[in-house]
């Protein structure tokens, strides 16, 4: 039975991907499940896949569900239908996109087939990591809780472009400083 592997990029860094191998007769939401998986991030939104060509132009529609907006054809769901049939081309492209108000973009190429399963795996599964997954909800460092800890004592966030203005008022001690305030930075240019 073919084996399928797809390379799933995170669009905004394509240093950012995994490896999925999956059954050619498993269907859409199996790849959907594992993608979530395989980034960490829950399975509470809306979801859909487009087939794309080379130039990554999104082609016919395969989603979770059939959602309340225009289609040009007729979706197919991800429930009904398996990844083989999808599969027009030897190197293959989807557009995956997760919830559609954070807008999770995702581009998935078929990168291999192999003729026989692995007995060792369970299909579909992550073969491959590569990178730092975005956070689904904020932000996600290799600091962990010790970042925010910073973030919180110093007020990272209160500067929206990350240079203070020398002189602001919100910064300005009237020349008295305590250990708990950090002095504005000056700028360099």
């Amino acid at each position: 039975m073919p084996i399928l592997k797809f390379r799933v990029y995170f669009e905004e860094d394509d240093s950012v991907y995994r490896d999925i191998v999956i059954r050619h007769d498993q269907h859409f939401i199996d790849l959907h499940l594992q993608i979530l998986k395989s980034f960490e991030f829950d399975s509470k939104h809306e979801a859909t896949f487009y087939r794309s060509n080379d130039y990554w132009q999104r082609g016919r529609e395969i989603t979770l569900e059939k959602y309340e907006k225009e289609y040009q054809a007729e979706p197919l769901l991800m429930s009904e239908t398996t990844i083989g049939s999808e599969i027009k081309m030897p190197n293959q492209k989807f557009i995956y996109v997760y919830d559609f108000n954070r807008y999770w973009p995702f581009l998935v190429e078929l990168i291999n087939v192999s003729k026989e399963e692995n007995p060792k795996i369970t299909y579909p599964s992550t073969v491959r990591t590569e990178g730092i997954a975005p956070s689904q909800y904020g932000t996600k460092s290799i600091l962990g809780d010790r970042f925010v800890d910073v973030e919180e004592k110093y007020d990272l966030s209160a500067v929206s472009e990350g240079f203070g203005e020398e002189g602001d008022s919100d910064t300005d001690t009237g020349g008295e400083e305590s250990e708990e305030e950090v002095p504005p930075a000056e700028e360099e240019f």
